[in-house]
């Protein structure tokens, strides 16, 4: 009986212990919350996005917190109504790849036809701005036919039912599109979702199929990965081109400025997205933190304000935003009534570093660029921990991620054409036969967009990634000489001589004659002997060859032969330096040699001897042109420049049409074209090469350098260029490379002032 009623007793106690075991588990799976906290979860359809974080964590261990397993599984555990499901699309079900083989291109729909009352179809300026990126660039096609994407004329953008913005009976136009087919290969471009109170993400107020979402404040439970793609939030104000640049003006180091962490901004009072918010002023010193808040915002703020809303506006007012971006290291960019913010591109664009408050925000072009070089994560949860993330990163960090925030606003955020191509970009890799760039290659200037992967199966060809993989460039150079005038060949003419003087080099690796004069071919007995050089001559104009090859898209023998031509990306040049000559040029062998030792250590810059410049003329309130001898630079000419043969590929086909347009019109300026792609590629000024006066063979009468209205055409070219960039690329330069002991090894001893290199260090 004793022995029955221990083993009663054991059997008791380890069922018990069992019960303990398992029920506290389930309790530490899913604790109980505060009555507010389950409101809010069940007002955002009871999700509970992330797993439990330990109570803290140094920055160097933090991951960000966009993990989607980990967002999965709490919400499989998570109670209360759940979101509704998203579709899965995925490209392999949800695109047709045969509309993309041939081209990428993209079909706009016209605009819907005038309603009763003789009005237009609304549309907001910021979609305006969409379709004009699109429809003035390389992308577009009028043809349906050979369309690979389609973007609705129907303005998407703002799907908040309360806004002025809103366009209804979206789904009864969505209907007589003639090619929506529930969405396929249709892309759709949206800033807001969902309105008052939840804002809800998944309410569009229409079925978006199949097509791609193009979405701003995209959460990762909604995202259809590989599909859809994530786009930042943008305001109203917000630039069709270009834009402004970034503001670092300097990246001095250790970069300290006055305030560690700043925000300025809205505070919701209750609702969605007021928890985050309502507790920054915990984090307010007034000293390096600096948290400021206002609830005066909305028609009723007055009858929802609270206790703390008179002190917060005074605080408020004593702080100007933008003396606070320009001033702080670290931006706080905390979620609103939805995920997205205005203050990430606003702090991407200062230079300040944003930390993300936005738990399971998919930020902006996730898949390409790795946010962890730019941004800081940080918890909602764990506010009060902030300030100790943001004080445990080095300066060395700190430098580099400020140097990164620049390199991405100026490369994909700096104007709604960069996020609308950037958008396209990521859709185009995903084709199945599209090479695919580097990480590097997205992450690095210049950036994905001005680095075409049809040039070559190699990042390392790249001129400007030469240096930062270590590599150098391939020996010798190109020699391509365009011939526009074609004066008599003999012995004493310039171009006589200047083949001559080319054979000599002893890095010339061939010869290429563009020949596009009226005058017909010289005989081959009639050019200099090259002896072991290869000289090629291509006849351009009314030829098949120059004519199909036209970068302004004109064809056949009548097209009008393009002063662009001479920078086609010809399959004779096989090196990587091109030396590009006019007809009259007058070197010597030891000035190209120099050039292009010179142009061997900037490979991705123009390195050349006729220098010109920009500048702002007040008076004319508009950019002006000279060739008058000054103290700086900003154009070295082609007509006696190296620079690297990518620069042809990227001329022919990647440049606006408008641009070559304004060239093939003009018959003038393709030597400033090429400056500026150049220097909007590197954000880097020209070289010049020694002090020469002259290059030119004067005795050429028909030349054009001798026609009075030469330089106002190329004035004019000048500000043409600037407006379909949207900025001015040109940069200044004051340096000048001299052949007088250009890198050679002097004698310390031979050195007259020696202590001067001590100096600062």
């Amino acid at each position: 009986m004793q022995a029955k009623k221990r083993y009663i007793l054991v059997f008791v106690s380890c069922a018990f212990l069992a019960y303990c075991y398992f029920g506290g588990y389930r309790l530490k799976v899913a604790p109980h919350r505060p009555r507010r906290a389950q409101h809010e979860s069940a007002k955002d359809g009871g999700v509970q996005p992330y797993a439990q974080l330990p109570s803290f964590m140094g920055y160097e261990q933090r991951q960000p917190l966009t993990n989607e397993s980990t967002v999965v599984a709490a919400t499989a555990a998570a109670p209360g109504k759940r979101k509704p499901p998203v579709a899965a699309c995925r490209m392999e079900t949800c695109f047709d790849f045969t509309k993309c083989y041939d081209q990428f291109l993209v079909y706009v729909y016209p605009p819907e036809p005038l309603n009763s009352l003789g009005a237009a179809p609304p549309s907001s300026p910021n979609y305006q701005k969409i379709l004009t990126a699109i429809q003035e660039s390389r992308y577009h096609t009028s043809d349906p036919a050979a369309a690979c994407l389609f973007v609705l004329g129907i303005d998407t953008l703002d799907r908040d039912s309360l806004s002025e913005d809103y366009v209804r009976n979206v789904p009864s136009r969505l209907a007589r599109l003639p090619h929506w087919n529930n969405g396929r290969n249709h892309i759709i471009f949206n800033l807001y979702s969902g309105t008052w109170p939840d804002y809800a993400e998944h309410s569009l107020g229409f079925d978006a199929g199949e097509a791609i979402l193009a979405k701003a404040s995209m959460s990762v439970l909604q995202m259809r990965h590989g599909f859809d793609v994530s786009i930042p939030l943008f305001h109203k104000q917000f630039p069709l081109r270009a834009g402004a640049t970034g503001s670092v003006q300097s990246n001095n180091f250790p970069a300290n400025k006055k305030y560690l962490l700043a925000f300025k901004g809205k505070r919701y009072v209750h609702g969605i997205g007021s928890e985050t918010r309502n507790s920054l002023f915990h984090l307010h010193n007034g000293r390096d933190m600096v948290m400021v808040t206002t609830c005066k915002h909305g028609k009723s703020w007055r009858e929802l304000q609270d206790n703390r809303c008179d002190e917060d506006n005074r605080e408020y007012d004593r702080y100007d935003y933008g003396t606070l971006l320009q001033n702080s290291t670290f931006c706080l960019v905390p979620r609103g009534r939805r995920l997205g913010s205005f203050r990430f591109l606003e702090a991407l664009q200062a230079g300040c570093i944003p930390v993300l408050l936005s738990n399971a925000w998919v930020l902006p072009f996730e898949s390409k660029i790795d946010w962890k070089q730019a941004a800081i994560w940080a918890d909602e949860r764990l506010l009060l921990q902030v300030p100790d993330i943001v004080r445990s990163i080095s300066a060395e960090r700190i430098f580099a991620l400020r140097q990164q925030t620049q390199v991405l606003w100026e490369r994909y955020f700096g104007s709604i054409e960069k996020i609308v191509f950037t958008t396209f970009e990521i859709i185009r890799e995903r084709l199945p036969d599209y090479p695919v760039r580097s990480s590097l290659v997205w992450n690095s200037a210049p950036g994905a967009l001005l680095t075409l992967p049809t040039f070559a199966d190699s990042s390392r060809f790249m001129p400007f990634l030469l240096n930062a993989m270590g590599v150098e460039p391939r020996h010798n150079y190109t020699a391509v000489i365009y011939v526009q005038i074609g004066a008599a060949l003999g012995p004493n003419a310039a171009l006589y001589k200047l083949v001559r003087t080319i054979t000599k080099s002893q890095f010339v690796d061939r010869i290429l004659i563009l020949w596009a004069a009226d005058r017909p071919l010289p005989l081959k007995k009639r050019w200099p002997p090259t002896y072991h050089i290869p000289l090629h001559v291509i006849a351009l104009g009314g030829s098949n060859r120059g004519a199909a090859a036209s970068p302004t898209g004109q064809t056949g023998p009548e097209a009008r032969p393009s002063i662009s031509q001479r920078f086609l990306p010809y399959e004779e040049i096989q090196t990587d330096a091109v030396l590009s000559l006019d007809e009259d040029a007058i070197l010597n062998t030891d000035e190209l040699d120099f050039a292009y030792t010179v142009w061997r250590d900037f490979p991705e810059r123009i390195v050349g001897y006729p220098a010109r410049a920009h500048f702002w003329d007040d008076s004319k309130n508009a950019w002006g042109y000279t060739s008058k001898w000054t103290n700086y630079y900003s154009i070295v000419l082609t007509g006696a420049a190296f620079y690297h043969r990518y620069y042809n590929y990227l001329y022919t086909n990647w440049l606006s049409l408008l641009l070559l347009k304004t060239v093939q019109q003009s018959s003038n300026c393709e030597d400033i074209l090429m400056n500026l792609l150049v220097s909007h590629v590197t954000r880097k000024p020209p070289i010049k090469v020694t002090q020469r006066k002259g290059y030119k063979d004067h005795e050429t009468a028909r030349s054009p350098w001798n026609d009075p209205d030469h330089f106002i055409q190329r004035q004019s070219c000048l500000n043409t260029f600037a407006a379909v960039f949207g900025y001015m690329p040109l940069i200044r330069s004051n340096l000048r490379m001299d052949p007088m002991l250009y890198r050679d090894p002097v004698s310390n001893l031979r050195k007259k002032y020696r202590q001067i290199e001590l100096v600062g260090s």
